[in-house]
């Protein structure tokens, strides 16, 4: 396996409690909190990275199929191990899709290339922890 230039570096500092605030150092920053309290919890980023990374690339193929999507929404439904570290065990994203003249066959290739072969979030997850998505036309 070759790897590909370096990621952007991202910093977390620590704020208080379990707060920390993380982004790029030059960057905006996104509250990060280990209780879910004043901000999303690290497993709730890990989650929103998947689901927003693979919407990303359906914008991106919905407009290239010449059918731009209005709005979306993705949520994300996820079960996790038992046992400690309780890491990721799968995860299913609905995807609800609004625009003029999608159709089911557009939205499911645009859906199954995203999340299948251009998330990079979804890819780095260990292959044991398969990610599903449903599509829902509006």
């Amino acid at each position: 396996m070759t790897s590909s230039p370096h990621a952007s570096p991202v910093q977390v500092e620590w704020v208080e409690g379990t707060q920390f605030d993380a982004g790029r150092p030059d960057g905006p920053k996104v509250r990060i909190d280990g209780d879910a309290r004043t901000g999303p919890g690290p497993f709730d980023m890990l989650l929103a990275a998947i689901a927003a990374c693979a919407a990303t690339d359906v914008v991106e193929i919905m407009r290239k199929q010449r059918t731009p999507l209005s709005a979306m929404s993705v949520r994300v439904e996820a079960t996790r191990v038992d046992a400690i570290p309780r890491r990721l065990a799968s995860a299913v994203l609905h995807f609800s899709l609004r625009g003029a003249g999608i159709t089911p066959d557009k939205a499911a290739r645009a859906v199954e290339l995203s999340v299948t072969k251009y998330c990079s979030v979804r890819s780095s997850l260990i292959a044991d922890a398969p990610v599903t998505w449903t599509i829902e036309i509006v």
